[in-house]
C-alpha cells in the first residue's frame, strides 16, 4: 500500500472499530445495570440489547445505495450523527423504553455497508483484500476491547455514562473521517455494471451462500442470547462483583484469540475447513451446555467462556473468508451485504427472542434456545460439501483485440484451475474465481485480448 492508502485504511479501521465499539460495550453489563431504568421486564432488557440489530439489518442496503448517488462521506456523516443522537438519547432516559429507542437509534446509523464502499474506492484492487483484512481485525478487537471497556466505565458512570461514551466516539470518528479520509475523485462501482436484481438473484439462490449466511445469523444470535446469562451468572452465582467482570474477559479473549489460531491454519492450509467449522460448532455447544450446571466455581466459568470464545473467534474470522471464496465472480459486494443484513438479524432476534425466553422460562429457557440454533446450525453444517479453496482474480480486457466476449469467455473457463468467470462490458474487465493451485497467471499473456498487468 502507498502512503494514502495506508491512511485512508487506518482512519476506516479505527472508524469502524469506534463504532461496533459504541454498540457492544453494553453487552456485558446492561443485564446488570438495567435495574436503574424503569418499567424494566427481562423481556425488555433482551429486546433493548438487541435493537440497534433490526433497524441496522433493514438499512444497510439503503445507506449504501444513497451513497452511491450522494457520496461516501456524507452518508458516514449522517450515520454517525444518527449514531450520536441515539446514543444521547438512550443515555438520558430513565425508562426502558426510551433506551430501547436510542438502541434503534443507534442502529439507524447503518454505515457498514458505506465503509466498506469507501475503502474500495480508496485502494488498488491487489490491495483491496489487504484492506479488508485489516477492517476485520479492528472490528474483532473492538469486540475484545469492549467486553472489558465495558464493565469498567460501567461501575465507574453507569449506564448512562457508556451512552454519553459512545455519543463522543461517533463525534470523535466524525473528526477522523473530514481530517484524514480523502473523498475519492473517481466513484467506480465496477458491480453497477451488471443488473442488480441479477446479482442479487444468484447471492439468493445459491445454497452455499445461504448456509454461510444462516451461519452468520445463529452465531451472532447466540452472541447476543448469551449475554442475557452471562453476567448474572458471574454475579449471582460466583459472586465475582460487576467491576471485577473485565478481568475476566480480558484474559478469556487474550486466551482464546491464541488458541484458535492453530485451527485457522489447519483448516486454510491443509483445507480441512469444514471439520475446523463443525469443531467450532460443538465447541459452542458445549459452552453453552457447561452454563446449565447446578453450580460451579470461577475457574469453572472461566474455562466455559473459553471454550465458547475460542469457538466464536474461529467461527467470526472464517464465515467472512468462506463467503469470499464461495460469492459468485462479481458478486461479492452484494454477497457481502446479504451476509451483514442476516448477522445483524441474528442480533436482534438473540437479544429479543432471548429476552422472551428469560422472562417465561428463566435461564434454562434461553439456554434451550441458544442449544436448538446451534443443533439447527451443526445439521447445516455437516451437510454441505466441502467448502471450495477459490480467490478472485481480476483481469483487464482488450477493447479493441476485436474478439467477441462469448468467445473470451469460454477461453477463460477453459484454463485450468478457473471455476466461474464474470465479464463486464463497460468495464472492459473479467473477474476470474480460481483455485490458486492450479491456476498460472503466466498462461493468460498468450491471449491477444488479455491486457497485461502494469
Amino acid at each position: 500500500m502507498n502512503a494514502l492508502e495506508k491512511r485512508s485504511v487506518a482512519a476506516l479501521a479505527s472508524v469502524y472499530a469506534m463504532r461496533m465499539l459504541g454498540l457492544f460495550m453494553v453487552l456485558p453489563v446492561f443485564v446488570l445495570l438495567a435495574d436503574e431504568l424503569d418499567d424494566v421486564t427481562p423481556a425488555l432488557v433482551g429486546l433493548a440489547i438487541g435493537a440497534y440489530g433490526l433497524s441496522q439489518a433493514l438499512l444497510q442496503v439503503p445507506y449504501g445505495m444513497l451513497s452511491d448517488r450522494f457520496g461516501r462521506k456524507r452518508l458516514i456523516y449522517i450515520g454517525l450523527v444518527v449514531f450520536a443522537l441515539g446514543s444521547l438519547l438512550a443515555a438520558t432516559s430513565d425508562s426502558i423504553y426510551g433506551v430501547i429507542a436510542g438502541r434503534i437509534l443507534q442502529g439507524s446509523g447503518a454505515i457498514a455497508s458505506v465503509l466498506m464502499a469507501l475503502l474500495s474506492d480508496l485502494t488498488r484492487e491487489e490491495e483491496r483484500t489487504k484492506a479488508m483484512a485489516l477492517v476485520g481485525v479492528s472490528i474483532g478487537l473492538s469486540f475484545s476491547v469492549s467486553l472489558v471497556l465495558g464493565p469498567l466505565l460501567g461501575n465507574l458512570f453507569g449506564l448512562s455514562g457508556i451512552f454519553y461514551f459512545t455519543a463522543v466516539l461517533a463525534v470523535v470518528a466524525m473528526v477522523l473521517v473530514n481530517r484524514v479520509v480523502p473523498e475519492p475523485h473517481v466513484v467506480t462501482l465496477a458491480s453497477e455494471s451488471l443488473p442488480a436484481k441479477v446479482v442479487l438473484r444468484r447471492v439468493l439462490t445459491d445454497a452455499r451462500l445461504l448456509r454461510l449466511d444462516f451461519g452468520i445469523f445463529a452465531l451472532h444470535m447466540v452472541l447476543t442470547a448469551i449475554f442475557l446469562v452471562v453476567p448474572r451468572l458471574l454475579t449471582d452465582q460466583v459472586g465475582l462483583p460487576t467491576a471485577s467482570h473485565w478481568w475476566l474477559y480480558l484474559t478469556v479473549m487474550i486466551t482464546s484469540f491464541f488458541a484458535m489460531v492453530p485451527f485457522i491454519i489447519l483448516g486454510e492450509k491443509k483445507r480441512q475447513m469444514k471439520p475446523v467449522l463443525c469443531g467450532a460448532i460443538v465447541l459452542l455447544l458445549v459452552a453453552i451446555g457447561g452454563l446449565g450446571a447446578d453450580s460451579f466455581g470461577l475457574v469453572y466459568i472461566w474455562f466455559v467462556l473459553f471454550l465458547f470464545f475460542m469457538g466464536f473467534n474461529l467461527l467470526e474470522a472464517s464465515l467472512p473468508s468462506l463467503l469470499s471464496k464461495e460469492a459468485p465472480a462479481g458478486s461479492k459486494g452484494t454477497a457481502m451485504g446479504v451476509y451483514s443484513t442476516s448477522q445483524f438479524f441474528g442480533a436482534f432476534v438473540g437479544g429479543a427472542f432471548g429476552g422472551l425466553m428469560l422472562e417465561s422460562l428463566g435461564f434454562t429457557g434461553v439456554l434451550g434456545l441458544m442449544v436448538a440454533v446451534l443443533l439447527a446450525w451443526l445439521g447445516v453444517a455437516l451437510t454441505m460439501s466441502p467448502p471450495s479453496h477459490t480467490a478472485s482474480f481480476v483481469v483487464q480486457l482488450r477493447h479493441a483485440a476485436g474478439v467477441p466476449l462469448d468467445e473470451v469467455d469460454r477461453t477463460l473457463r477453459d484454463l485450468p484451475g478457473v471455476e466461474d468467470v464474470v465479464i463486464l462490458e463497460g468495464a472492459d474487465t473479467a473477474y476470474l474465481k480460481i483455485d490458486r493451485q492450479h491456476f498460472d497467471e503466466g498462461q493468460l499473456a498468450a491471449f491477444p485480448f488479455i491486457r497485461p498487468a502494469v
